[in-house]
């Protein structure tokens, strides 16, 4: 009798206990999937789904978009959480900036890119030639696409880089997916750089992905470890006033990163702001005008030269860098520069390396930047 009794009593402890592990399991089945420098974005695989929240850059308290993207030849799952409906992997996209065009580039998935905004300011050769063969269409501003294009394309999602004061609202209108990246509000080099991991998720190629960033990473730290111990960190200002004003990089900077990494003694490098201000030329000067080096970025037709730097505004002549000839520009009309920085920061910080540091990269050749002409 005691032992049917045991036995009752096991047989319902095991239900239980079973039971108990099954709703654990359907509640617990979501798996948070490691993003290791990137702080905009987050993802959970499921078994039907997988979730993708957009951390909202503006107002940390919100979250700028949520996808659930589930797999093209799969039914709908019923208990699908709330979130745009993505059907994955992409087949037709149009991409808002060089950057994500970039991005599919380096995934293998160009092919899939039937759209563009503003293709004058993309210099990539896949690009250039699917809008010469008609393979590509150019649909007008970032900030204002011509929607009516835009619907005659038939996409699966639009790529878009939207402002805090800019919501693509006719865009969305259309009730074509907008894949939200804000990669460039990252503080970081390598948390830009893993959006390509954001990106894979919506073609497919996230062990791809994975090998790139990698690749990415190793090289951007074995850098970055070359200046680990140099004690001279020659001091730096970047760029030119715009109007009235100066935009300085703060201290805690994408740009700001990078110098630090680069072994530079950046002149804002105790600055706390995580992205450019305003600053007046007199501030600047008063801060960097005694500065060893200075980095200008420009997109013209002709190189600039020391002189036309100095008919542009005769007081630059003043900096210390320009008197000892120690300036290097970057022209991004002639440089993939804004193609591949955000995806490839290692080219960057070895550009940098060289720059400040030479004897540690000697046989470096200048990727982006080159001395001003004389």
């Amino acid at each position: 009798m005691r032992r049917s009794a045991f036995c009752l009593i096991s047989v319902f402890i095991f239900l239980l206990v079973s039971c108990g592990q099954k709703g654990k399991t359907q509640q617990e089945g979501k798996e948070n999937c490691r993003v290791e420098y990137a702080t905009g974005y987050t993802v959970r695989r499921g078994a039907d789904y997988t979730e993708v929240s957009i951390r909202d850059p503006w107002d940390t308290t919100k979250l700028l978009a949520h996808y659930v993207l589930v797999a093209r030849d799969r039914e709908l799952p019923a208990d699908l959480p709330p979130g745009i409906v993505v059907r994955v992997p992409l087949e037709r996209v149009v991409a808002a900036t060089s950057v994500h065009c970039g991005w599919l580039e380096m995934l293998g998935v160009r092919d899939e890119l039937i759209g563009v905004c503003e293709s004058r300011y993309i210099d990539l050769d896949f690009v250039r030639r699917g809008l010469a063969e008609g393979k590509i269409t150019d649909i007008g501003e970032a900030s204002a696409p011509d929607v009516e294009k835009l619907i005659e394309l038939e996409p699966d999602a639009m790529i878009t880089s939207p402002l805090s004061n800019a919501p693509y609202g006719r865009v969305e209108k259309t009730g074509i997916p907008q894949i939200k990246c804000v990669d460039y509000m990252e503080s970081t080099p390598l948390g830009r750089a893993e959006w390509i991991r954001f990106q894979a998720l919506f073609f497919g190629k996230e062990a791809l992905a994975d090998s790139l960033f990698k690749e990415i990473v190793e090289s951007y730290n074995a850098v970055k470890a070359l200046v680990d111990s140099v004690e001279e960190r020659p001091s730096v200002v970047t760029e030119m006033k715009y109007g009235s004003m100066w935009y300085i990089s703060g201290g805690r900077s994408y740009m700001g990163r990078f110098l630090q990494d680069a072994g530079a003694g950046y002149c804002w490098k105790d600055d706390e702001h995580a992205g450019s201000f305003p600053l007046s030329f007199e501030s600047v000067f008063e801060q960097g005008g005694e500065a060893d080096f200075w980095l200008i970025k420009y997109n013209r037709a002709q190189e600039m030269s020391y002189e036309d730097l100095k008919r542009e505004y005769t007081p630059y002549a003043n900096f210390a860098a320009w008197k000892k000839h120690n300036i290097f520009t970057c022209n991004t009309g002639v440089v993939p520069y804004y193609e591949e920085v955000p995806i490839r920061p290692d080219y960057l910080l070895k550009d940098l390396v060289k720059i400040f540091h030479p004897e540690l990269l000697p046989d470096y050749q200048l990727r982006y930047y080159s001395k001003m002409k004389e």
